[in-house]
Order: C-alpha cells, then structure tokens, then sequence
C-alpha cells in the first residue's frame, strides 16, 4: 500500500480551490518598496556614524554664574559678566581658551538656547517637510564633514569647553553639542556658499584725514543678516581677555565669541563684507575665527594684512581694516587665490562687489548685476561726498540709516537698494583713535546708538557698576512714526534683492 503524499504547505483544503500565489513582479515590487523605506534609514544611521565631529580633550573647567549682591543685573562668574547696557548685552570673557568657553556657555545658557532656537522655527517654516529637513542635514553633514579641520586647537578646545557648559542640551537630538556648535562657528561661511545668501547686502565707510570730527579716524558698517529679530533685538557686544593675545571688544550674539565687526585695544577695527568668487571649500578656518586671530595679534592695519596674506578662506569675501594711525585698507580674499588690497584714507567706501582681479570671476558679476551693491555703492558716494569736514558721530549714524534713493530719491520702506533695508541686525560705528564705539540697539537701526568706551572697558582693572551713565546717539524719528506702525502692520515687506 502506498503512502499519501503529504500535502505541501501553500496547498488548499480538499475540496477548495488552490489559494493565488503572488506574482514574481508583486514580489519584486515588495522587496523594492521594503529597500526604499529601509534604505534612507540605513543611509541616515551610516551618515551620522561617517561624519560625526569630535572634541578634543580638554581640562575639566568648575565654576557657576552669580548675581551680583548688589546689582540684580550683573551676572559674574570669575572674572567674566554679563548685563545689559541699555538693550544691549555687555559681555566680559577673560582666561585661557576652556575658561572662555566655560563662562560663555554658563553666563549666557538661555541666550544661547533661545537664539538656536530661532534657527531651527526658521528651519522648520523655510523646509515645512521633515524628511526634507532630515535630507537636507545629511547632506550639510556629509558636504562639511571635515569643517573642523581648519580651526586653530584654541578655538577648538573652546568650543568643546562650550559645548561641555551648555548643559542641558535641549538640541542634542538635532546634532552632538560640540558637532552643532562647530557648524554654527561656520554659519557665516556655510550662509555665504549658498547662491541666496542672506548676507550680500552690508555697507560699509571709514572717514580720516580730517573728514571726521577731532581729526580721529572711523569705521562705520550695518551688518545685513535676515536671520531673525533676536539677533538684532539679542546682540551682544563682547569684551574678549584672551591670555596671550590683545584684548578685543566684538558685535556679535551669544554663542559666538569670534568677530564680524570689533575692534582691538590697539585701535585696530575690522569688518567682513560677503562676495562671491571662485568655488566655496567646505573645510578651513572660518572666518569669523580668522578675524578673532587678527584682532588679538595686529596692532596695525599693516600687521593686519600680513596675517590675512597666507590663510586660505572658506568663502570669498572682503575684511575692512582700519588703525589708530588712520591707515585703511580693503582686503579682497577668495579661497585658492592671493589676497588683493587696496589702500585708502580719507573718504573710503564699500558694498559687495570686489574690484581687483577677481572682478571679472562670473559670481561677482552675478552680484554686481542682480543684487543692490551697486545701487548703495551710488547712494554711499554721494552721502560720503557731501559729508562736510570733521563730521559728528550723528552725521555718520545719518549715513547709516539713509532710506534713499541715488540722488535723494524716495523709496519705500524696505527698498533693499538703500543702505537702510531695515534688515540690519547691527549697525556699529568705531572711533579708532579715541578706542570708542557706538552700537544700534534696535530695532534695526533705529534705536539708540549706545557708546561703549572700548578703551576703558577692556582694562583689566574695570569693574562694572550698576551707576554708569550711557551716552547715546538719539533714535531714528521714524521709529515712533506712523509711517514705521504702518509697515509693520503691513507685515514688513521687503522689496528687491539685497
């Protein structure tokens, strides 16, 4: 007797029809839809293992911020503070790199966790997709992966000193602490490789040679940056100790120690402006680290050069320098290529166009041709030229805040062909001679200019008190104007490229 065959497992009961097996292509199309969700999840987990930036090892850094007993304003740790002058956050950080950056992130914690915060509600409503989000920050992450590796081992060994006092971390699932904070040291030169960036729109002027009052040299600039209002409404103006280095005072936000606009305790001031030329590095020293290094170590215009002349930027852009000597200079600088310099006294204006030999390079020629730096160029010059001699402080802020057209012509609110777009997150006037600046409190530019004697605050012997009087340049009538109410109301619009 032979035996029954067992019946095979995708077999039907007796007496029903055999259950459909799946196609071939049904099943290829399964294993294709299973590799496509799983593959950006293996490609993310592989990303964040390849790329991930981390910090050197630094001494451990003890110490917590104080209230000062008889300043509710003051907060102390050590030798560093903070407090507000007027709208404006005054800030001291004194010591060796980990000390710098220990006192930085444990004096101005909520600062720092509320501006990163504006970063990434900006993140969010500009790329509203988050798969998108996650694509895009893979990519970041794989382009400057070695972004660290131009920085000094100082800065870096700040940073991680920083990053350590920023505890806790209510960011830590968007990227590691120091990771995130590498990249935000490089926000400047990551801002400007993009096509749009938000930061070819500054202006900027020195007047010397007697052009300006008490025959003292100036360097006046707005710094342009549509990032959100709390870096206008939250800046800071640091006052930086570094042991070994020349005392350096910087307009910035809290978070960032480095410098766009600043001057030194020697009378040397400086200024970066965004270009474009050439192609953008995702690795070197960032530039606001570059212009950190020259404030501690030039006491010249000259010096200042020098230290420029062999670093390789990131990003093209242009540094205005100048000196308690009156000596000013514009330095044109492009990754691969040699710095350009030109020289000027007097009456010396700038925007966003280079004008040495990378002139001709087709990115220059794009901003030259679909930004407003030539139109500001023309109202700058006409301002400059009709400035009379040994000009106030006031008549250079007037400069600054100027809404008009070339020629005087009117504009609407808002025109990003004028020098005041309204987009300014500073605006800063330096004295070099007399070692004296004066900062926008905002908005804009149409709050008080608030004077910070540089020279006095720097001192190692200064000690803060709550009875200091502030000096001030008067706010911009426009601000309590209905004209201003009636832009806001209308959403602050912006017309043109910058």
């Amino acid at each position: 007797m032979s035996e029954k065959p067992l019946p095979s497992p995708t077999a039907a009961p007796e007496g029903q029809s055999p259950a459909p097996r799946p196609s071939r292509r049904r099943r290829w199309a399964l294993r294709i839809a299973l590799a496509l969700v799983a593959l950006p999840v293996f490609a993310h987990h592989g990303i964040d293992c390849a790329t991930r930036i981390t910090p050197p090892p630094i001494a451990p850094t003890p110490g917590e911020p104080a209230i000062a007993p008889d300043d509710p304003g003051l907060r102390v740790l050590g030798p560093a503070y903070a407090r507000k002058r007027g709208g404006i956050l005054e800030v001291r950080l004194a010591g060796n790199p980990e000390e710098i950056g220990h006192q930085h992130s444990r004096l101005l914690y909520p600062e720092m966790v509320a501006n990163e915060g504006v970063l990434y509600e900006q993140f969010n409503r500009f790329v509203p997709v988050a798969p998108l989000r996650w694509l895009i920050m893979d990519l970041s992450r794989l382009q400057f992966r070695r972004v660290d590796q131009g920085m000094a081992d100082d800065r870096r060994r700040e940073i991680a000193a920083e990053a350590r006092g920023f505890s806790p971390d209510p960011y830590a699932d968007v990227l590691p602490t120091y990771h995130r904070f590498v990249f935000l040291h490089s926000l400047y030169d990551i801002a400007l490789s993009f096509e749009h960036s938000p930061l070819i729109g500054c202006t900027s002027f020195s007047l010397g040679d007697g052009a300006f009052e008490d025959g003292h040299t100036v360097l006046a600039r707005n710094f342009d940056f549509e990032a959100g209002s709390i870096f206008d409404t939250g800046k800071a103006v640091f006052l930086v100790r570094e042991d070994g280095r020349i005392p350096y005072s910087s307009v910035a936000w809290p978070g960032l120690a480095g410098a766009l606009s600043g001057m030194n305790a020697e009378g040397v001031a400086i200024v970066v402006h965004g270009a474009r030329a050439r192609q953008p590095k995702s690795a070197g020293e960032p530039v606001v680290h570059t212009m950190r290094e020259v404030l501690g170590r030039a006491r010249t215009t000259a010096e200042a050069i020098e230290l420029l002349r062999p670093r390789d930027p990131m990003v093209s852009h242009m540094v205005m320098l100048a000196d308690a000597h009156g000596d000013v200079a514009i330095v044109e600088r492009a990754p691969g290529a040699p710095i350009h310099v030109r020289q000027g006294r007097g009456k010396v204006p700038l925007t966003n166009h280079l004008e040495g030999p990378l002139a001709a390079d087709p990115a220059n020629l794009r901003v030259e041709k679909v930004t407003s730096t030539h139109a500001r160029r023309k109202r700058l010059d006409e301002l400059l030229e009709n400035l009379p001699p040994g000009a106030s402080v006031e008549r250079v802020v007037g400069v600054l805040r100027d809404r008009k057209g070339s020629g005087g012509a009117a504009r609407p609110l808002g025109d990003r062909s004028t020098i005041d777009a309204l987009i300014a997150t500073h605006g800063v006037v330096m004295d070099t001679t007399a070692k004296v600046m004066w900062v926008s409190e905002g908005p804009h530019l149409l709050g008080r200019f608030l004077r910070f004697d540089i020279g006095r605050l720097l001192d190692p012997a200064y000690a803060p008190s709550k009875d200091e009087p502030i000096f001030a340049v008067p706010e911009d009538p426009l601000l309590r104007s209905t004209e201003y109410d009636a832009w806001l109301k209308a959403g602050s619009p912006h017309q043109g490229e910058q």
